[in-house]
């Protein structure tokens, strides 16, 4: 907070709890004779008759209680309070207290060797966890995904899907960029002709399609000849069945002139290496269970 906004949060702190005492002795200091309002219904008048006592010491207990917060935690603009105390101080010292407690769980794991730590029960439990915690929001409780978000229970990766590679993906995130290609088509008959083109892939390629020179010329590069995808580059196969964002005309349409801008956050510094290597175990996990289980037996 700046010294200028700092000012103006005290000066009216202050002026509002001087008003609020003035404000509740002046309402207590009425005469006998409550004033007229000069509100009259039905023969009836309307007096400004003072607080009940139990009331008004209500208030000015409550004002008081507000002072002595105020002194004691930050209320003041940028003065920290007579504790010290704030939310970066108390975020750190639970951070602290949880990191000694589930640090020496999260170590046990760290020198198991990758083959040993996917068929691990126990490293594949707490991984479950981890996943519950930060990754079911995006990617769905049983990892299926939803349009835009991978799901993680297929074969298909757009940046592998090896036990370091996930981890790369955890630790430093992904940016995954569709450039906008929509000034390629002059028309909408040639823009047709590509989404026709690229539906009709997962059950090959038609090199007889108007379409076929254009794609190799603009979408090879990242999605390869046979549109198999480049995982260096995030690039998704497009010679399947699986679609990111959905295999309608409308949304390959809106793929194609808009493009895509997909993030994968980074979750390095929140996680820390043990548990994103135990979170990239447990998401290995979700698409190899047949050779998880045929090297636990072992």
């Amino acid at each position: 907070m700046t010294t200028g906004w700092s000012v103006f949060v005290i000066i009216g702190t202050v002026v509002t709890v001087i008003a609020s005492f003035w404000l509740i002795f002046w309402s207590s200091a009425q005469g006998p004779e409550a004033p007229d309002t000069g509100h009259s219904w039905d023969g009836l008048t309307e007096r400004n008759e003072p607080l009940p006592r139990w009331w008004l010491w209500l208030f000015i207990l409550t004002l008081i209680w507000g002072l002595g917060y105020l002194i004691m935690f930050p209320g003041f603009g940028s003065q920290a309070g007579v504790l010290g105390w704030s939310q970066a101080v108390q975020y750190d010292e639970e951070i602290a207290t949880a990191e000694a407690r589930y640090a020496p769980l999260f170590e046990r794991f760290a020198a198991l060797p990758d083959d040993e730590l996917v068929a691990s029960a126990d490293a594949l439990a707490v991984g479950r966890s981890l996943f519950a915690n930060y990754c079911s929001q995006c990617h769905g409780s049983l990892g299926r995904g939803a349009t835009a978000f991978p799901n993680l229970t297929d074969d298909e990766w757009l940046y592998g899907g090896s036990l370091a590679a996930i981890t790369v993906s955890i630790v430093n995130g992904r940016n995954g960029i569709m450039p906008p290609f929509g000034g390629v088509f002059p028309n909408d008959a040639g823009l047709d002709e590509m989404i026709a083109y690229v539906r009709q892939m997962p059950t090959g390629q038609d090199t007889d399609s108007p379409a076929h020179q254009t794609y190799i010329t603009v979408c090879s590069a990242c999605h390869g000849p046979t549109g198999a995808g480049l995982q260096a580059l995030g690039a998704p196969a497009l010679n399947d069945d699986i679609w990111l964002y959905g295999s309608s005309p409308d949304a390959i349409r809106a793929t194609i002139v808009n493009g895509r801008q997909g993030q994968m956050p980074a979750h390095g510094k929140l996680l820390g290496e043990n548990r994103a290597r135990l979170l990239a175990a447990y998401v290995y996990s979700l698409s190899n269970s047949e050779s998880i289980e045929t090297a636990a037996a072992k």
